[in-house]
């Protein structure tokens, strides 16, 4: 019970400080808006400049900022739970690449039907992910198999890329804040584009924590407890699928927060799926508002994407979380 109350204040804590960021994002920037004028602005309802960057740019790009970072974290507890592998994330496994490459593939060839952009990302995350999974099993999934052939098909799914750059160079001004990942010039277009998708795979995912516990049990032990292991196992990866890529299709790219974020809640909650899923929702909306908002002041006016930013927190975590594997199997063979 006490374990459980901790749990409670820590997704309270996290929630708040969501707010909080939430605040900070919509008020600093290039320019900055205190509290009292973004208030006033909204209240008075006329068509001032801070209403326009309030409106038009910075409560949309906060709203998918939350989103994104909700959906990425999630996709990566999930993925990490199925495959039972703490690199097994969107963006190291390919399945981002998979996401994207739909998603280019549509904006560079069919630009008119930018719509379609979540529905491809989520097919191509989708397929990549089945193709990884195919290609890492062998009587359960092996893990080193998993990462070599997450690397191998990610290895092509950029040759793909590739191609379609260098094939239509006069088209690519458009889509390298997608290649980099980032929140610049997002707007409400993407918000109405996202959320629904995203809402809906957060709020099925949560049904399923219970579930993802007895899956970690084994396949054998999770079977005689009555679980549907391969039904339960494919429709979560469905739903890391969606998630990822929707994600993909507003903000590109952008990679680590599958990576980073699942980890930080582990630490915060443990290992039950419970309190691990919710968790990642609130660290991963909170870890991409902090650091779009880094992106954004670190060299003002000037922004930096925020997947440079996701990148520099990410490069040295993935060395720290290899390093700590690599010693949990030395202790093993010793």
């Amino acid at each position: 019970m006490k374990h459980h109350k901790n749990n409670l204040w820590i997704l309270l804590s996290l929630f708040i400080l969501c707010i909080v960021f939430f605040m900070l994002s919509i008020m600093m920037g290039a320019v900055d808006i205190t509290f009292t004028e973004a208030l006033e602005a909204f209240l008075k309802g006329e068509n001032t400049p801070h209403l326009r960057i309030l409106l038009h740019i910075r409560l949309p790009r906060t709203l998918v900022a939350m989103l994104v970072g909700s959906a990425l974290a999630l996709a990566g507890a999930i993925l990490q739970g199925v495959m039972r592998n703490p690199l097994a994330t969107p963006n190291i496994i390919g399945v981002s690449s998979g996401a994207g490459l739909s998603a280019l593939t549509i904006m560079i060839l069919f630009p008119s039907f930018f719509y379609l952009v979540p529905i491809g990302a989520f097919v191509g995350a989708l397929l990549t992910t089945a193709m990884i999974y195919t290609l890492a099993w062998k009587r359960g999934i092996v893990p080193t198999r998993l990462i070599l052939a997450g690397v191998a098909v990610n290895t092509v799914l950029g040759a793909g890329n590739n191609i379609l750059l260098s094939t239509y160079p006069q088209r690519v001004g458009g889509v390298i804040h997608f290649l980099v990942g980032g929140l610049s010039g997002v707007g409400w277009k993407d918000v109405r584009m996202i959320t629904p998708y995203i809402l809906v795979s957060l709020f099925i995912t949560l049904f399923f924590s219970q579930k993802m516990n007895i899956l970690m049990l084994g396949d054998e032990l999770a079977t005689g407890l009555g679980l549907q292991v391969e039904r339960v196992r494919r429709t979560l990866i469905v739903l890391s699928s969606l998630l990822a890529g929707s994600a993909v299709s507003a903000v590109g790219l952008l990679g680590f927060v599958g990576l980073i974020v699942p980890h930080m809640a582990r630490l915060f909650v443990g290992n039950d799926h419970r309190w691990l899923f919710p968790t990642s929702i609130f660290l991963g909306s909170l870890t991409l508002m902090a650091c779009d908002l880094i992106a954004r002041m670190i060299f003002a006016p000037v922004e930096v994407p925020v997947g440079v930013i996701m990148s520099i927190l990410g490069g040295p975590f993935f060395l720290f979380i290899l390093r700590r594997q690599y010693r949990g199997h030395g202790h093993d063979r010793s």
